[in-house]
């Protein structure tokens, strides 16, 4: 089974790289962040066409998150319970099974700077994401199978977990991303029973994440804030992984790359 997540930062925009990244790669799950568009304006037609299913959370010209399947598609939640908002519950959360296994697509807020008020909703909503993945990871969902959960959380987290993961750790002094408080809320989420899956990169640093301005890119001034995060038996079960930069490169990129994870499960079984 390959697992794929992406920001794709605008799934209108960058709709003919994503329909050709689909049909290259070949995932059997792919989750998608800042989508970028209300529901009705998902190109589900064309990503059918290539076999997927698609399950989509989005409201209109922010945020916006998507899970495409070609493994299976079931029991589909957006959002989640307790979840907070700013004011109201943004479009950052859908979760669903695909293959016997629970795929969370989120896109953490950004937090913006060290003295706004969308760090203290940032800090808010993942400490509410953990409390929503409790249960799931106990194996007390609704429906959940006896044992240790198959589940992942992929997506775009706005953190980089340790100093390693950003290109100079003094060019973030006073900037979120790498903050006690927001390194913390991750690390009480990876305590509930998840694992950091680390991807490869192949070439360069190990980033997923290179600004716009400046050649970033090209300089290697990245991140590595897209993540997957899986319980033990996914973890156990993890071939491969990888950061595809090719799909940085060219003309009108997203300013993420992809993750690209291949598991040792089949994804026919459900």
């Amino acid at each position: 089974m390959r697992l794929a997540t992406w920001n794709v930062n605008s799934v209108q925009a960058r709709l003919p790289r994503l329909l050709g990244w689909l049909d290259e790669v070949r995932p059997d799950v792919l989750c998608l962040q800042e989508t970028k568009v209300a529901d009705s304006g998902f190109p589900s037609a064309e990503v059918g066409e290539l076999g997927y299913q698609a399950a989509l959370y989005g409201t209109g010209r922010w945020n916006g998150v998507a899970i495409l399947s070609r493994a299976g598609l079931d029991d589909v939640h957006r959002g989640f319970d307790g979840e907070p908002g700013f004011p109201d519950p943004e479009a950052r959360a859908i979760s669903a099974t695909c293959a016997g296994c629970r795929v969370w697509s989120v896109y953490v807020p950004n937090g913006r700077a060290l003295d706004s008020p969308h760090l203290d909703y940032k800090l808010a909503w993942l400490a509410a994401l953990r409390e929503a993945l409790r249960p799931e990871l106990a194996g007390r969902a609704p429906g959940a199978a006896a044992g240790q959960p198959r589940l992942v959380v992929c997506g775009d987290f706005n953190i980089a977990l340790t100093d390693a993961d950003v290109w100079d750790p003094a060019a973030f002094g006073g900037s979120t991303h790498v903050t006690p408080a927001e390194r913390a809320e991750l690390a009480e989420l990876l305590a509930l029973g998840l694992t950091d899956v680390p991807p490869r990169a192949l070439k360069g640093q190990p980033f997923t994440y290179w600004d716009y301005r400046a050649g970033m890119f090209h300089k290697g001034m990245g991140m590595r804030i897209d993540l997957v995060l899986a319980s033990a038996p996914v973890t156990a079960a993890v071939k491969d992984a990888y950061i595809d930069r090719e799909a940085r490169k060219g003309k009108g990129p997203s300013d993420h790359a992809p993750v690209v994870v291949d598991l040792e499960m089949d994804p026919a079984a459900g």
